[in-house]
């Protein structure tokens, strides 16, 4: 009997849908079989058996650390600036209402499930460090928040549905970057301001401390996408491996299991700022978006990897047509390198797993949120129960069930929608 390409569709669907009654059936909170840490051996990551461990990844962005695009806002980007025009729409008592529900609604186990379903295989969690930390008064900081909650209950929903965590620290304090995803003041803090240094590596200890003993746990990414090209290059890189060896050292401290990811200069780019490798667990991690799908563009990594036998990830690449999602998936695949593709789930996208159904009125709510708010009209803003009312369909549209799964996006990282 001969096969044609649609039987083979067919049959990869009809599989994957046997995994997911399976996932739905049978992998309870304790039914997955125990896992082990995963850790670095040459280039490669390995399980403690050494069986290699490909990382398949989708990145959980904006749930955490909430960026403005995926609003479709045009000025309120930084997480303060779109909580800002929020409590200006609806008022503070109810703004932090939607905020709880947002958090909770926008990941839940439905999601964690399904990304399992589909073929992957690790999340990649961005996480901001006000959710981690209740500052005090002369660095008496209390590691307390709704964070330490929501990372625990997705590490149980991971564990259950075997999956990986990878910890991005995608806000530090002060802010690591010096544009709007960091969360800071348009300047990368971090580096300049000794106070916030010393909250940056004792945030990471105690994450460390807390995760210890979770194989769940992949590993941690010590900064997202630091020091950007409109910053001090001269000044700030030299600057940036110092500060991972400070955190990395805070870490085994109290953790000497887990992967640590040191990612490169200018939004994850450049590795021209890192020595020979100071930790025998760790993995060098780059972004790349809208490069070209050939070797060059991988280039610089790979001499970097082959010089100093250490493993690679791109922790961050996509929102592309599906085709180049595909031609740059397969070269990573080509020569051994992870990957995890950004983001799983945005408004009214079709580069996202998962799209959010835009709810009637959201132009007004992008309207107030793409202008500066105090000096609009009010005729031109939605009042507060318009608002609340837009807000509120929202947190519904966030929903798991009420999302479009984008098959060909996720055909085109080799994964099939069950």
């Amino acid at each position: 009997m001969s096969v044609g390409a649609g039987d083979c569709r067919r049959f990869r669907r009809i599989g994957a849908l046997v995994l997911f009654v399976f996932l739905i059936a049978g992998n309870r909170p304790g039914a997955a079989a125990p896992l082990d840490f995963i850790h670095a051996e040459g280039t490669h990551l390995v399980d403690a058996a050494g069986n290699g461990f490909a990382v398949k990844g989708i990145n959980l962005g904006n749930w955490l650390v909430p960026e403005g695009y995926m609003f479709k806002f045009m000025q309120a980007r930084a997480p303060k600036e779109i909580a800002g025009v929020i409590e200006a729409l609806i008022g503070p008592e109810d703004a932090s209402r939607f905020w709880t529900e947002f958090r909770d609604g926008y990941i839940a186990r439905e999601d964690i499930r399904f990304i399992k379903a589909a073929g992957f295989n690790t999340v990649r969690v961005p996480l901001h460090w006000r959710l981690f930390v209740e500052p005090g008064e002369r660095g008496a900081d209390r590691f307390e928040g709704q964070g330490w909650y929501l990372l625990d209950r997705l590490v149980e929903w991971c564990r259950e549905f075997d999956l990986r965590v990878i910890i991005d620290l995608h806000a530090a304090p002060g802010g690591q970057t010096g544009v709007n995803h960091d969360d800071g003041t348009g300047f990368p803090l971090t580096f300049y301001v000794p106070r916030y240094r010393r909250l940056t590596v004792a945030l990471w200890r105690e994450l460390a401390e807390h995760y210890r003993d979770e194989p769940v746990i992949l590993g941690y990414d010590l900064l997202n996408e630091p020091i950007s090209p409109y910053s001090d290059e001269d000044y700030l890189n030299p600057r940036l491996e110092p500060l991972y060896r400070e955190i990395v050292a805070a870490i085994r401290s109290v953790d000497s299991k887990h992967v640590v990811l040191l990612a490169g200069a200018q939004w994850s780019t450049s590795f021209a700022v890192f020595g020979r490798p100071f930790d025998a667990n760790a993995v060098y991690t780059y972004h790349k978006f809208w490069a070209k799908p050939t070797r060059d563009s991988l280039q610089s990594y790979l001499n970097f990897s082959n010089r100093w036998n250490v493993p690679l990830l791109i922790g961050e690449t996509g929102e592309m047509t599906d085709i180049w999602n595909e031609r740059f998936r397969r070269l990573h695949e080509q020569f051994g390198i992870g990957w995890c593709f950004w983001p799983y789930k945005s408004l009214d996208s079709d580069t996202t797993v998962v799209s959010i159904q835009k709810p009637a009125g959201w132009d007004l709510i992008a309207n107030a949120a793409s202008s500066d708010v105090g000096a609009l009209e009010p005729g031109s803003l939605p009042s507060r129960e318009q608002a609340l009312a837009i807000l509120n369909a929202y947190l519904e549209a966030v929903r798991f069930e009420n999302g479009r799964i984008n098959d060909s996006y996720l055909d085109s990282l080799g994964l099939l929608a069950p």
